[in-house]
């Protein structure tokens, strides 16, 4: 089992876009997919169409009194199932300082769906926090979708400076740039440093779109309503060229 990390310290960024299109794709492919929606505001959850509620609150399942596959729920698409947000994860924070050992605690609860599932996709609140702690450390790899600015580039170089404070240099960082703009000079000034300053970001870049925009419309993953719209292409661009960088 891989767990992918969708994750920005930045919101708005299109984390949910990007967890919610791989994971789909992935299970296009036939893997077992699931995505975990551990933001409060539900947005993936929402996507599929689901009700944002955990039967009992949050609590009792960070804390390994409920088992996780109880709680996953079946998607529109074959190979894809949901574990829904709740809002009791605004108090994500609290619950996991509970546990014996808080930054380990959301890999422990993962590592039974092992044989039930080919990859995970965690998409995550917009924070540096023990959340986000404990997904640095269950992740395989880190995709971090970020908007071609200044501010972006400082945001990575925080997370950096995170993970080597912590001692957590060993997750696999796979920075892109995602709602490019390319009428923006910034945004192609900014891409065209990139690469020199941080050689782990990916090529593929996920371009500002309407389309994109449309999957509260749908309330589905791009390829399932759009299959050959630039968007739809630079996701599974972006997703092949993850799966290349895992295979080195």
């Amino acid at each position: 089992m891989r767990i992918f990390g969708v994750y920005n310290i930045k919101g708005g960024v299109g984390k949910t876009a990007t967890a919610v299109n791989l994971a789909h794709l992935s299970a296009l492919e036939g893997h077992r997919t699931l995505v975990w929606d551990l933001d409060p505001q539900a947005a993936a959850t929402y996507y599929f169409r689901i009700k944002p509620r955990i039967k009992g609150g949050g609590r009792k399942m960070i804390r390994g009194r409920k088992e996780l596959d109880r709680l996953i729920k079946g998607t529109d698409f074959d190979n894809l199932d949901l574990l829904p947000a709740d809002f009791s994860y605004r108090n994500m924070d609290l619950m996991l300082g509970e546990a014996k050992k808080p930054v380990k605690q959301l890999l422990r609860l993962l590592r039974p769906l092992a044989e039930e599932f080919d990859h995970v996709f965690l998409d995550c609140p917009p924070s540096i926090s023990l959340v986000s702690e404990n997904i640095f450390r269950a992740a395989d790899a880190l995709l971090i979708p970020s908007i071609p600015t200044t501010l972006s580039m400082r945001t990575y170089q925080q997370l950096l400076d995170f993970l080597e404070g912590h001692k957590l240099e060993s997750v696999r960082l796979m920075p892109f740039f995602s709602m490019v703009d390319r009428r923006k000079r910034m945004h192609l000034e900014i891409m065209e440093r990139m690469p020199a300053l941080y050689p782990e970001a990916l090529e593929t870049a996920i371009p500002y779109a309407s389309d994109v925009e449309r999957m509260g419309l749908h309330r589905a993953p791009l390829a399932s309503y759009a299959p050959r719209s630039p968007a739809a292409l630079a996701y599974q661009g972006l997703w092949d060229e993850v799966k290349e960088r895992l295979a080195r």
